[in-house]
């Protein structure tokens, strides 16, 4: 392991050592994003690299306030079911084509029905689209839908040049995507650099100052971290927190913050194909039994850094729909193991998969530790975290860590994952009562009244033992001391409008 990583720093610096763009910002990466389709995509650091790529219909504000992006404006009819958009009419797509209503329509269609879309649970409540006059898009719902316009500020709403969409191959739009952001698609090397340059007829390009992003793909924060120092990356993203300190008080170096909305957590295969079945896990005594053994301020102390604040639940303590009326769940290990002999077990084995970075790995060893001790002995798998996602998709995984970077809105944090048909409920997990409970909170827009359905359906979670949380994900930035301007966001997207380089 050390090997590579010293192999895979030489290769980033030797890289950082030739011809690079007067302007050019070097970004760090924990992973290398999986496609790059927005509406096929899942990752978080996808959604980093589609910030810079493809606008959206709309997007937040610091303080998770819906904003204006290409839609100027939008009303709602007086029962909820119908989303009118007024779109700028100064927007062309990085092939020339121009944008407007019906390209929109295009892309919430495609989200809609490409059958691997990942996009289709988030656009369940549209019945129809309309586009009646360039400018006008008019969505029409199913029925009421508190969540829809938080979902458009994220993969759901982006746009893409419907002149790159190919019946025949729906990959090509992920081999070279074709949107209508600051940035515009140069090249991808998997696994080594993604590659954007600015795009000159973008309507606020005056506002964007580098002329190119390179993004790379790092896994060790070690290496990650070196590079930074040694001038091979500008900037990188969710810096290790053992390191914070240390960068704190680096003269050449700045450390930026936020608070933000998402989770890690353990996923439980308990009805997702074969390997499902013969899964302890399966057994909600048993689940219960391996969230009794962990110690989550643990892993807070040791690889958190202070800053992994411990979760039990998926709505982080900054959402109105936190609810303090879920404990933390504190490690007790002799009840973990009487849960196992109540289950007809003194002993557990399964396989614990994980994203091969260093701050996961360093966790799934605690884990490993930890669940000893309670009698479930776990063998550790590394997968680069792209093709983990797949694995997990497929049903082939017993145990596995998952992070999520978050959504504005709460459904964005609970039913995709754990209802019956959530494109991510990749553990399978199903229950009628918690359906009709979060699908019932998507129509209703009092706040109040929401996060009680929100409490009944995690009171019935939490019983089920469906998933172990373990920390509400922060998004720690470390930057050369020239890059200036940069602001962190909850949804820990970096936003390039107004970051430059200090001029020396």
């Amino acid at each position: 392991m050390k090997k590579l990583a010293s192999a895979v720093g030489a290769a980033v610096l030797m890289l950082a050592s030739g011809a690079t763009l007067a302007q050019e910002i070097r970004i760090g990466l924990q992973e290398d994003p999986d496609v790059l389709d927005p509406h096929r995509a899942r990752t978080y650091v996808g959604r980093i690299v589609f910030t810079s790529l493809c606008d959206k219909l709309v997007d937040i504000d610091p303080r998770l306030h819906i904003v204006p992006q290409l839609a100027e404006s939008w009303n709602w009819n007086t029962d909820n079911t119908v989303l009118t958009f007024k779109l700028r009419k100064d927007v062309v797509f990085h092939d020339g084509t121009k944008f407007d209503a019906a390209a929109a329509k295009a892309n919430l269609d495609r989200a809609r029905t490409l059958p691997d879309s990942f996009r289709k649970g988030e656009l369940a409540s549209v019945d129809k689209v309309d586009a009646p006059d360039a400018e006008t898009l008019v969505l029409t719902l199913k029925g009421p839908d508190a969540t829809l316009l938080a979902q458009l500020s994220d993969r759901a709403g982006m746009m893409l040049s419907p002149a790159s969409f190919d019946p025949k191959d729906p990959n090509a739009v992920g081999r070279k995507p074709i949107c209508s952001g600051p940035y515009k698609f140069v090249e991808r090397v998997q696994n080594d650099r993604i590659v954007l340059d600015k795009f000159d007829k973008y309507y606020d390009a005056k506002n964007y100052h580098f002329s190119r992003i390179t993004f790379l793909p790092i896994p060790d924060t070690t290496v990650r971290l070196q590079n930074l120092r040694a001038g091979g990356l500008d900037m990188l993203e969710r810096l290790s927190p053992s390191d914070a300190p240390d960068v704190k008080k680096d003269s050449s170096l700045h450390f930026s913050s936020v608070a933000g909305l998402g989770f890690q957590e353990v996923v439980f295969n308990s009805n997702n194909g074969k390997r499902a079945e013969s899964s302890p896990f399966r057994d909600p005594r048993v689940r219960a039994a391996f969230e009794l053994a962990l110690d989550r301020d643990a892993i807070n102390e040791v690889v958190g850094g202070g800053i992994y604040e411990p979760a039990n639940q998926p709505f982080p303590p900054a959402s109105p729909y936190h609810s303090d009326k879920f404990p933390l769940v504190k490690r007790n290990v002799e009840k973990a193991k009487a849960l196992l002999k109540e289950a007809g077990k003194t002993q557990v084995k399964a396989e614990l998969a994980f994203g091969n970075n260093t701050t996961t790995a360093a966790i799934a060893e605690m884990i490993q530790a930890m669940e000893r001790e309670a009698g479930i002995e776990l063998s550790l798998r590394p997968t680069d975290y792209a093709a983990l996602l797949g694995q997990m998709h497929n049903g082939n995984f017993e145990l596995a860590l998952r992070g999520w970077s978050g959504r504005p809105d709460p459904d964005g944090n609970i039913t995709q994952f754990v209802s019956c048909k959530g494109e991510l409920n990749d553990g399978g997990y199903c229950n009628a009562d918690v359906d009709k409970l979060l699908f019932d909170a998507r129509k209703v827009p009092d706040e109040g009244k929401r996060k009680a359905l929100y409490d009944q359906a995690q009171a019935i979670l939490r019983k089920d033992v469906a998933d172990a949380f373990l920390y509400f994900q922060p998004w720690p930035f470390a930057m050369q001391r020239k890059v200036q301007g940069f602001m962190p966001y909850p949804d820990g997207m970096i936003r390039l409008k107004g970051v430059s380089f200090a001029q020396k």
